[in-house]
């Protein structure tokens, strides 16, 4: 069982078409030590902020790296100084778990000294 954002950090996606109820997706987003993450539209949704452009296109290009080794691919919408990034699970048709282990695994990358100023 996920009982902590480390247990999502360790974990590893997998190939799924279960969709959470709407308690553990709220027991999980709980769970997201980086904050800022909210359930809107039956998607898992983050603003990341960042100092200029190239910071922010250092987070896509690593989050898109991440993502590829996972397998789970956000949605991003990419400006100037944010990215906004979206994840949901199609084969579910809602949100998986896989989801909060690509959320925790983007909060670890925002936090890192790769992306900041």
């Amino acid at each position: 069982m996920i009982a902590s954002a480390a247990d999502l950090l360790a974990s590893r996606c997998r190939p799924t078409k279960d969709a959470l109820d709407a308690a553990e997706a709220e027991r999980l987003l709980a769970l997201l030590a980086g904050g800022g993450w909210a359930i809107d539209d039956n998607k898992l949704v983050r603003t990341f902020g960042f100092t200029n452009y190239y910071r922010t296109m250092a987070f896509v290009n690593a989050l898109a790296f991440l993502s590829h080794a996972e397998d789970h691919h956000p949605e991003m919408t990419v400006t100037y100084k944010n990215c906004i990034v979206r994840y949901d699970t199609h084969s579910a048709n809602g949100l998986s778990l896989n989801d909060f282990i690509c959320a925790a695994k983007a909060d670890a990358l925002f936090d890192s000294a790769a992306v900041k100023a």
